[in-house]
């Protein structure tokens, strides 16, 4: 029965997700804001409150190891759905208008998983005294404002009309009414795993990993498709690199809540978790690179199979990476 409550919320989270890709579409469309930012900032905010809700949650329920595995099997699962999705509609990606400002949160991404594979690969204190608080943790902090001031500062605009009659009030309120639904639902499901975790014994990185990781990324998952599903590859690539920088501002937060217990808890899994996160980010950064080094080019038509071939390829890569991971955790256990 405890898998079938696990599906249930999971189902529940899926329908609250795609309804918030519907309002940020619209809002994309109806205001002067970036669909970098809208989706990077706003929605990846959003999708990324079962990662925080659900850590913080782990903090309370004693099980803080729960949370590496949380953030970073989420990070590693959201760029697989960038592989994806990059990977099945590679024709529309490439045409697609994708900000720029995403390649340097991406950027911003990969020295948060250096920061943070630092502190779990060098085994030095890098806590402050007395305050007991990594030094990770605020450079995170760091990074993220530097990346939301990047998609702040986007100015591309969406390939799509504004076609719905509500206004932008009606908008809003209906998508703060969908989070709070996410809300709810990723504190059901962090006490789902919780009793997965101890009645299968299969270690706090892990089952945070592969149940809290998988869950709680199902908000960026079905999002992402209802956007991709809807053009709008801008709002879609936002939300999976944004919600990857929030999610690492999770660690910060739930360090802080921890007290005396150790966050960056030092495993196999976590150290492969940033092995592959990392290899999957450049990879993701090779991708767009290549999208828009074709945008540039003078004659799209005689390249564009190559151009898609190798898109598909680096998706193929990404999906492969998160399959690895799952493979490699699943030997060492």
């Amino acid at each position: 029965m405890i898998f079938v409550w696990y599906l249930m919320t999971a189902a529940v989270l899926v329908l609250f997700s795609i309804k918030c890709a519907d309002y940020v579409d619209m809002l994309d469309k109806k205001t002067n804001m970036s669909g970098a930012f809208i989706g990077g900032v706003i929605l990846a905010a959003v999708t990324s409150l079962p990662e925080m809700i659900t850590s913080i949650s782990a903090v309370a329920l004693g099980n803080p190891g729960l949370i590496i595995g949380n953030v970073l099997g989420s990070d590693v699962f959201n760029l697989c759905i960038f592989g994806s999705l990059t990977l099945v509609a590679v024709g529309a990606f490439r045409k697609a208008t994708v900000g720029k400002s995403h390649m340097k949160v991406l950027i911003c991404t990969v020295l948060a998983y250096l920061t943070t594979g630092f502190v779990l690969f060098s085994g030095l204190d890098t806590t402050f005294p007395h305050v007991s608080i990594n030094i990770a943790s605020v450079i995170i902090v760091v990074l993220y404002a530097i990346s939301c001031k990047f998609m702040a500062s986007d100015d591309s605009e969406s390939d799509n009309e504004d076609d719905n009659d509500l206004t932008v009030k009606q908008v809003v309120t209906r998508f703060v009414l969908c989070a709070l639904g996410l809300v709810i639902a990723s504190i059901i499901i962090t006490k789902i795993t919780d009793l997965i975790d101890q009645q299968y014994n299969l270690g706090a990185s892990l089952a945070g990993a592969l149940f809290l990781g998988v869950a709680t990324s199902i908000p960026e998952l079905t999002s992402s498709i209802a956007l991709v599903r809807k053009g709008n590859f801008n709002a879609m690539v936002g939300n999976v690199v944004g919600s990857n920088m929030f999610n690492y501002i999770i660690f910060s937060i739930a360090d802080i809540l921890a007290f005396k217990s150790n966050v960056y808890e030092v495993s196999s899994d976590s150290k492969l978790l940033i092995i592959f996160g990392l290899i999957s980010a450049i990879l993701a950064m090779i991708s767009l690179s290549i999208k828009w080094k074709n945008d540039s080019e003078t004659s799209v038509e005689k390249s564009s199979a190559a151009v898609n071939g190798i898109i598909m390829l680096l998706g193929l890569l990404i999906c492969i990476s998160y399959v690895a991971f799952i493979v490699c955790s699943m030997a060492n256990g």
